[in-house]
């Protein structure tokens, strides 16, 4: 079995147990994580809904992030992602909300922003939004695979904790 399966089979389990439903926000994994949450049997019982928003404009149509965080901080950034996050609870029924937005590579990248940079937002409805930016090494698959994996690893800490 892949870790990306094992990990969401274990989410799923938590999420069931806490009779959570989740749903995803993706920028530059372009609905990877819905993909491996939805691989699972039976996710329509805490999987609520992705929204891929790969473009600005779709991060402000679907997700109402406000012109003015695009244009200040980028769509790379924690700013950004944390707007995402709180917008997919607003446009879903969700329980739990991960926004995730980075540059996969090969270009796009800058000296502050170097391809690898991702950024994510983990939310819960009526709880806090933690946002965390991290750095991942390899070409375009091997670091969108990362984002997938640390989000899924991420999620099951944050309902281990809670």
């Amino acid at each position: 079995m892949s870790e990306l399966k094992e990990l969401s089979e274990r989410l799923a389990s938590l999420l069931l147990d806490k009779k959570k439903q989740l749903a995803v926000a993706e920028s530059c994994t372009g609905g990877w994580l819905a993909k491996c949450l939805t691989d699972i049997s039976g996710s329509s019982g805490w999987f609520e809904r992705g929204f891929v928003t790969y473009s600005n404009d779709a991060k402000r149509e679907m997700l109402g992030v406000d012109a003015a965080t695009l244009a200040g901080y980028g769509a790379v950034s924690e700013a950004v992602v944390r707007e995402m996050a709180l917008g997919v609870l607003s446009h879903s029924p969700a329980d739990v909300a991960v926004a995730i937005s980075g540059i996969a590579g090969p270009g796009g990248g800058s000296p502050d922003k170097p391809v690898g940079t991702v950024c994510f937002a983990f939310a819960e409805r009526g709880g806090d939004v933690q946002v965390t930016t991290c750095h991942f090494e390899g070409d375009r698959e091997a670091v969108r695979r990362s984002a997938v994996h640390y989000a899924l690893s991420q999620l099951l800490q944050l309902f281990a904790d809670g």
